[in-house]
């Protein structure tokens, strides 16, 4: 595989929540730049239809990502009212778990409780999507990611904002430029809040995780073929397989849709 599994500081047991949280919130205003919930509406509604429910279970979710305006947009379709979104993280962002239960809409919930990509509880059914997180994995967890779909007969959608086509010698120009995006793309975070500008102009360190994790997140990314390579054999013995590059702003995005044959 093309890829490198360095570390990302967001990852780390140890690493304050309290940052974490304002670099998810800063991750979700940068998928709102990118489109990414343009690009993953048609690719949802596809797997939804291969599902047996009229649920998404959205895996590391964060702050929500781009997850919740999906949901939003797919819900002023009249085939799509009864539509639920579940999201889940390993860190679940209790600030955004207030905010959603302050949102008064039943059709939308955030798990208070860490949930594990790889084991899943099989009472959570529906379309599960991840989106910028199976880079977080490493090939052997991100297996049994999809495994655990197969296993619990659910639909997965996997989508990626970088197709980690860059020589690799290039990767790390992403630093500096991911720093410097971060001083313009500060001001459009919502909800702002004092720490979220303290600690990107002041006492810049959110730049720095934001520059770091940027750029690893490309050279962890899979490229097409390690998907290949993680599908196999057996995991593709009674499942169909989709996986494609989407072009939009930014660069090229990448998919893997996973549903189980109809007989």
């Amino acid at each position: 595989m093309k890829r490198i599994h360095l570390f990302e500081f967001e990852d780390l047991p140890w690493f304050p929540n309290w940052i974490r949280e304002l670099m998810t919130r800063y991750i979700q205003t940068f998928h709102k730049i990118l489109n990414t919930a343009g690009h993953l509406v048609p690719l949802v509604e596809k797997g939804l239809s291969h599902s047996t429910s009229l649920c998404i279970v959205d895996l590391c979710s964060g702050s929500g990502g781009p997850m919740i305006e999906v949901y939003k947009e797919l819900k002023d379709k009249r085939e799509y009212a009864q539509l639920k979104l579940t999201l889940t993280d390993l860190y679940p962002n209790q600030k955004v778990i207030k905010e959603i239960k302050r949102g008064g809409d039943n059709g939308i919930q955030y798990l208070k409780n860490p949930v594990n990509a790889n084991h899943v509880d099989p009472k959570l059914n529906g379309l599960r999507t991840i989106v910028s997180g199976l880079h977080h994995l490493k090939p052997n967890l991100a297996k049994k990611m999809l495994q655990n779909a197969k296993e619990n007969k659910q639909p997965i959608l996997v989508f990626e904002i970088s197709d980690n086509s860059p020589p690799i010698i290039l990767w790390w120009l992403a630093i500096p430029v991911a720093f410097i995006t971060s001083l313009f793309v500060t001001p459009l975070v919502r909800p702002m809040t004092w720490q979220q500008l303290v600690f990107t102009y002041l006492i810049p360190i959110l730049p720095l995780f934001i520059a770091w994790d940027g750029a690893v997140s490309n050279a962890r990314t899979y490229t097409l073929k390690d998907m290949h390579a993680l599908i196999g054999n057996n995991l593709d013995s009674d499942y169909n397989w989709e996986m494609g590059k989407i072009k939009g702003k930014g660069g090229n995005k990448l998919y893997l849709l996973g549903y189980f044959r109809k007989n």
